[in-house]
């Protein structure tokens, strides 16, 4: 497999799918080549290029992360009939001015998988048919949470696209109810809006309930997972969010922003809000705190679907299944 390099001070729900699916097909039996490239994808120096044209270059099928894909096909499609391009994200919805590039790196792919239904939507849209393989969810105990409603969640790379200003902007409005708030995920990736929204928490009168703290790990993370009342995903870009269907594994209630992929993954346990509209966020919140009766049955909500949730197992078993298709059929 070919894919960014994975910083796990950066980490992302991309650099988790990508690295689950090499574990899954190896435990699968399969030998999978993991070829991380350092870069700045999708826009590559020079160097970067021509390391991905090595890590392209001899026989048999390839799957290559889109984000690596999608920015250079005078790279990728000379090789592109015995190439998979597993698309988190279309390129178009960050980077327009790679549409081009990316339609015809896939329309010349022999296979495409995306990683949520919305996904595959947009590309069909775009004259690209995709196999879909949602991420998958490792089983989990029920959260204990603590008053069952004050201790919320926000998980996830500290960054515009995952809205975590517009979270405490609405948190603000609320500040006579007792909630705390952990923002949990890394800090790295936009230091200019991490330093903005250090100072929006600190304006605000928040930096005693509002804890920033960074990414999180193995038993850190499961601790603050078991400890959440409600994860709050209020992410103006978002393909599928992984984040949600941890929580739904653990019964925890989500309040997610109606955007991209959120509406598919969150099918039961949760409440939708328009996105980037803070006062509908407030009012939403408002609500969960103050109607008991509506947050008992989120709560029971969230609980009710965890048998229906995808294992890794399954998202590996039909990421295989793409490639075993490539496989089965030689390149013209």
């Amino acid at each position: 497999m070919v894919r960014p390099v994975a910083d796990p001070a950066l980490v992302s729900g991309g650099d988790v799918y990508d690295a689950r699916i090499i574990d899954g097909l190896r435990a699968r039996g399969r030998t999978v080549h993991d070829a991380q490239l350092a870069g700045a994808w999708p826009r590559p120096d020079d160097a970067a290029r021509r390391a991905l044209a090595g890590a392209l270059a001899g026989a048999g099928a390839v799957l290559v992360d889109g984000l690596v894909a999608g920015g250079v096909p005078d790279v990728v499609v000379p090789h592109a009939r015995r190439l998979a391009v597993l698309v988190h994200l279309p390129l178009d919805e960050e980077h327009p001015d790679l549409s081009a590039g990316e339609h015809a790196v896939l329309r010349a792919a022999r296979a495409v998988v995306a990683t949520s239904p919305w996904t595959a939507r947009r590309l069909s849209e775009q004259g690209v048919e995709a196999v879909v393989a949602v991420p998958g969810v490792d089983p989990a105990p029920h959260a204990a949470g603590t008053d069952g409603a004050h201790r919320l969640l926000c998980l996830g790379a500290v960054t515009p696209t995952k809205g975590q200003d517009l979270l405490v902007d609405a948190l603000a409005a609320l500040r006579e109810r007792p909630w705390t708030l952990d923002l949990v995920g890394p800090t790295g990736r936009d230091p200019a809006f991490v330093a903005d929204l250090r100072a929006a928490i600190a304006r605000q009168g928040l930096a005693d309930r509002v804890h920033l703290l960074g990414p999180r790990t193995a038993a850190e993370l499961d601790a603050i997972w078991h400890a959440a009342d409600l994860l709050v995903a209020p992410s103006r870009v978002e393909t599928y969010g992984m984040v949600v269907s941890e929580a739904r594994a653990r019964g925890i209630p989500v309040v997610a922003s109606a955007v991209g992929g959120l509406p598919d993954t969150l099918a039961n346990g949760g409440v939708l809000t328009p996105p980037e509209d803070v006062p509908a966020l407030v009012a939403t919140l408002h609500r969960w705190f103050a109607d008991h009766q509506h947050r008992d049955g989120l709560r029971v909500s969230a609980r009710s679907p965890r048998c229906r949730l995808t294992t890794w197992t399954q998202t590996s078993r039909r990421v295989e299944q793409a490639l075993a298709d490539l496989l089965a059929s030689p390149p013209a």
